[in-house]
């Protein structure tokens, strides 16, 4: 259709001056969307999380899943889809905050990374309560695809290090644990594919909040 008022409104090969009219689309063919979406990121300034050094140089969980949230959210404006997160560019509120906003959507993921004291643990899982355990699914798919990574499966809460944990018992939310920050496969994979595995991640949530 775009290349239609292209080819309608370009100027003919004519010698007279003929007005250039720019015609743009404003038909929106994106479903509508019918679920409410939050977007976080695990962890916070006073609480880092896991951390790896690698070629000098050390990572933390909450850096890493700061930059991937924000690399998810330009991706989710970019889509026309609404959505609300824990701070702004670069920003990340503490967890109690974090929660509050979570309970209020219908959707609402928060990224981490998992870890391990052997570094051949390795993969992407979700924690969730049951309700979410389909989307849970979706995502270790398309993440594991992505990362080249093994797909550890969409588990219950109880399932992590801790039993109860507040994104999802009180923020109804799910945990995606992207990959374990203590593989050096699965962080040298992630650093290579982050901005692919950002594009999947961001059209798994666009398809759950639009039913597309």
């Amino acid at each position: 259709m775009v290349e239609f008022f292209k080819n309608l409104f370009k100027p003919a090969n004519v010698k007279q001056n003929v007005p250039v009219i720019k015609v743009k689309s404003v038909v929106d063919n994106s479903p509508p969307q019918l679920k409410s979406l939050f977007v976080s990121a695990g962890h916070s300034e006073v609480d880092a999380g896991a951390s790896r050094e690698y070629d000098g140089r050390l990572f933390t969980e909450a850096d890493i899943v700061l930059e991937f949230r924000d690399m998810v959210c330009e991706r989710l404006e970019k889509s026309g889809v609404i959505f609300e997160r824990d701070g702004g560019v670069g920003e990340n509120l503490p967890l109690i905050d974090a929660i509050k906003l979570a309970k209020a959507h219908d959707v609402s993921v928060e990224f981490h990374c998992n870890a391990f004291t052997d570094g051949r643990a390795s993969g992407v899982e979700t924690l969730s309560g049951d309700q979410h355990k389909a989307l849970g699914e979706r995502l270790c798919e398309a993440i594991s695809f992505v990362l080249g990574a093994k797909n550890r499966g969409a588990k219950g809460e109880a399932s992590g290090q801790h039993s109860r944990l507040g994104f999802i018992s009180k923020g109804n939310g799910i945990i995606v644990e992207l990959f374990f920050i203590t593989s050096p496969k699965d962080f040298k994979s992630y650093q290579k594919s982050k901005e692919r595995l950002a594009d999947v991640v961001a059209n798994v949530l666009i398809q759950e909040v639009r039913d597309a």
